[in-house]
């Protein structure tokens, strides 16, 4: 390359007039790059398209589509997933700690885990090929010559001709990534996984691309939107999993209950509601924020499919990352909350004076650091609600309070056990009112609005309801007392999971 030349920009232009579904190139992709079975980097889905006796099959390639702006690229804690400066976005399984952000992050499904060495891996246009200066593999094997790759730089590039001659289309714009996979020819029903309606009873031919927690198993999906046409019916596809599990669920609980456990002793202190002597606020809440932190670590840890590369995330930080910056949050606040602890050993007020003014704000990031690191998951568009930060903070305020009554109420009739119960009911109110307004405000997309139905109507009902009506039962706090504990504290866990868990059901490919 001459150095007044721009920058290679390696694009795939995926040609569906051309295509006829024979599976070739993701039979190739799997010998090449030894992908074992029940993963694939590439796979051809297939929808009916039109209305009998007017009936014919169009298919579509689905893979990683390089972006410009990936998202996978800013969610990877450890750099492991790079964009290079030839367009290609590359992995590194060496420093890849299986933390499945960038499967979160990834509006295209096209991102999994490896089950036999457990990292992160897509497709990358086979990179180590087009360094020699061969084809990748689909390419050399397409027999129609569907699959074409060239320099998007290159004008003289058949692939630059035709993406700039001849009208083409990427898959999900909107969520800006400016993908380096062009499509020719597609059917709307190909590109959009909701556009297509799937079989009753969800029976129709399907692929393997294992899951977290069950490998073998294939999420039947949604049937498509309400209204989607009875023209298009999805007919060969890979099933939808979520990459983050119950322990993603749990820890959500963890940290709220290790964020509230010394803010809300600290918030009474400050009210004049307990003193700085009392047990509550000298052992009880360092004691339970440390617990609940430690708990908290050890859910993210055991959740990585490399634990034991954990250390990653703070010995080569990639600061884009907000699932680093909050391990740097999770730190900072437990350094504090130790401080705190080591004030109440010494007997000194004043250490845990100065350690809570480095705790109060620390526990409200630490609180609300979530709301970030699931916005950098671009495509779960329920996570994407701007008042996730302020819910998740009142979160903390519902658990840390339940956790002062509690102790409070042990230790026996306090002024702070009345100040606990009226923050329980007040956080209990808010919770529940913003809980509401996620299910009851008309949501911008369609895949919000699936999501959201199916926490309320769907499999995550039975933990969104009831989680609800046991805050319900919270708001009674100042008249039932530490009766109210329990019921705080399960009814939100109940909906963290039903939360995190219907924001990464709808099938993005």
């Amino acid at each position: 390359m001459l150095p007044d030349e721009p920058p290679r920009r390696w694009v795939k232009l995926l040609d569906q007039d051309r295509c006829i579904g024979c599976h070739a190139c993701t039979t190739a992709c799997k010998s090449e790059n030894e992908v074992p079975l029940g993963v694939t980097r590439t796979y051809v889905k297939s929808v009916e398209v039109g209305t009998f006796p007017q009936v014919r099959r169009t298919f579509q390639v689905t893979r990683c589509n390089q972006c410009a702006d990936a998202p996978c690229v800013s969610a990877c804690p450890t750099q492991a997933m790079y964009r290079r400066d030839d367009g290609i976005v590359d992995f590194d399984k060496e420093i890849c700690i299986g933390c499945k952000a960038c499967i979160a992050a990834c509006p295209y499904d096209a991102i999994f885990i490896n089950p036999q060495d457990n990292s992160a891996e897509k497709c990358n246009l086979c990179a180590h090929r087009l360094e020699i200066g061969l084809e990748p593999a689909c390419v050399t094997v397409c027999p129609t010559q569907a699959i074409l790759v060239g320099d998007l730089n290159d004008p003289g590039s058949r692939v630059a001709e035709i993406i700039n001659r001849e009208p083409v289309t990427v898959r999900r714009p909107e969520k800006g990534t400016r993908p380096g996979v062009f499509y020719k020819g597609a059917h709307q029903a190909t590109l959009d996984p909701l556009a297509a309606r799937r079989p009753d009873g969800g029976l129709f031919a399907w692929a393997t691309q294992g899951g977290e927690d069950d490998p073998g198993h294939v999420a039947a999906g949604h049937p498509g939107r309400p209204n989607s046409s009875a023209e298009a019916l999805l007919s060969y596809d890979v099933g939808h999993h979520a990459p983050w599990g119950w322990r993603v669920s749990l820890y959500t609980w963890t940290k709220s209950v290790a964020a509230g456990a010394l803010l809300v002793p600290l918030l009474l202190v400050l009210a004049g509601r307990l003193g700085w002597a009392s047990p509550a606020a000298r052992w009880a809440a360092p004691g339970v924020a440390l617990g609940f932190l430690g708990l908290t670590g050890l859910l993210l840890i055991w959740d990585l499919r490399h634990p034991r590369r954990f250390y990653l995330i703070f010995a080569r930080p990639h600061w884009r990352s907000w699932l680093v910056r909050g391990s740097f949050i999770i730190g900072a606040y437990g350094g504090a909350a130790a401080l705190y602890l080591l004030g109440s050993l010494s007997g000194s007020v004043v250490l845990r004076q100065v350690a809570a003014g480095f705790a109060v704000p620390l526990s409200l990031a630490t609180a609300c650091y979530t709301a970030y690191l699931f916005a950098q998951a671009r495509a779960r568009d329920l996570w994407q609600s701007p008042l996730l930060g302020p819910h998740l903070a009142v979160q903390a305020v519902l658990a840390g309070a339940a956790a002062a009554l509690a102790v409070t109420s042990w230790l026996g009739p306090h002024p702070a056990t009345t100040g606990a119960e009226v923050l329980l009911a007040a956080a209990a109110g808010a919770h529940i009112v913003l809980a509401v307004s996620e299910i009851t405000v008309g949501h911008p997309t369609e895949h919000a609005h699936l999501a959201a139905a199916a926490m309320t109507t769907g499999r995550f009902a039975t933990f969104f309801w009831p989680g609800l009506i046991a805050a319900a039962v919270a708001v009674a706090a100042p008249w039932i007392g530490p009766v109210a504990v329990p019921f705080a504290l399960l009814g939100l866990l109940a909906h963290e999971h039903a939360y995190v868990q219907a924001g990464q059901s709808v099938p993005l490919a």
